[in-house]
């Protein structure tokens, strides 16, 4: 199974349940439940490609507080190599708090660490042997940015390939050089509301034709309605699969880490989308992005039994 080195942010998910109505400030209210688990794009799709058998290297920087060693603990129990984490006691770990009620939720987020880590951060032992190289949260990850060229490079000449998410862009400017970099780059993996940004146009079909004339296989992620891609010069739609949801969050990343595991066995474009189609689905069945995360044999019954 191949070996993929994942660089990017790490925080935690404080998610408190059962909430009626958002709070109003100066009043106080009560949740019915609390759950911490790891966040962020990059850690949810890490332990996605671990649940589905991959190996994964972590690379990311955490502060020198609980938060930070609940999600290495995580990591490390679910057999990922931490060795390339960095302990940064001059930032604190990052932390959203989810508040969700019946009809909608809230996220206030902390960023701390997020931004610190840098392209130095993954050396050429990281590297070594590994297959493939994913990035998530290019826009979160501020410091990262301007090292990104540098860094493909150096994976692409180790014999990596290279896929990238870019998250949503809280400027809302989808500059900082993204556009150039997408040419280094194999698999690009925007959402339709990212992809649309980048583009420049409010046409799905269109951002995913403008994107993909810049040389990566684009897949674009759009919610209920499923995914598409460009094959042979024709878009290739796969619609979502019913599941009874519980959650959405981190379904892009794990529909991330579906695409990836298909990908990287050489399997055809079509199947690579079901395949993450299915992992994005199955990973909504509990709250949080990472407590039911498919595994290969559930994401291969659902893409056998059909949307």
């Amino acid at each position: 199974m191949s070996t993929v080195v994942v660089a990017g942010e790490v925080n935690v998910d404080l998610i408190l349940t059962g909430i009626d109505t958002m709070p109003v400030p100066g009043t106080e209210m009560l949740a019915r439940g609390a759950l911490q688990v790891p966040g962020s794009s990059s850690l949810i799709c890490a332990l996605g490609l671990a649940r589905l058998g991959n190996t994964v290297r972590f690379i990311g920087r955490v502060g020198d507080d609980e938060r930070g060693r609940f999600c290495i603990d995580v990591m490390r129990e679910a057999g990922l190599d931490t060795a390339g984490i960095v302990t940064d006691a001059a930032h604190a770990t990052g932390l959203t708090v989810a508040l969700s009620g019946a009809s909608d939720r809230a996220l206030v987020t902390y960023p701390g660490a997020i931004a610190e880590l840098r392209g130095s951060d993954v050396g050429d032992a990281a590297l070594r042997g590994a297959a493939h190289l994913h990035v998530s949260s290019y826009y979160l990850q501020s410091k990262l940015q301007a090292d990104l060229p540098t860094l493909v490079r150096r994976a692409r000449a180790a014999g990596l390939s290279v896929s990238l998410d870019p998250g949503f862009d809280p400027g809302r400017g989808w500059g900082a050089g993204l556009r150039e970099l997408l040419p280094l780059v194999d698999v690009f993996l925007p959402n339709a509301v990212e992809a649309r940004g980048l583009a420049g146009t409010d046409d799905v079909d269109a951002a995913l034709r403008i994107l993909s004339a810049l040389g990566p296989t684009v897949v674009v992620k759009h919610g209920r309605e499923g995914c598409l891609a460009l094959h042979g010069g024709d878009v290739l739609r796969v619609p979502a699969y019913a599941v009874a949801a519980v959650d959405t969050t981190g379904a892009g990343d794990n529909f991330n880490a579906g695409f990836l595991h298909a990908w990287l066995e050489r399997q055809p474009l079509d199947a690579c989308l079901r395949w993450a189609a299915a992992c994005g689905a199955l990973s909504t069945r509990a709250l949080g992005g990472t407590t039911a995360q498919a595994s290969a044999a559930d994401a291969a019954a659902l893409v056998g039994r059909g949307a």
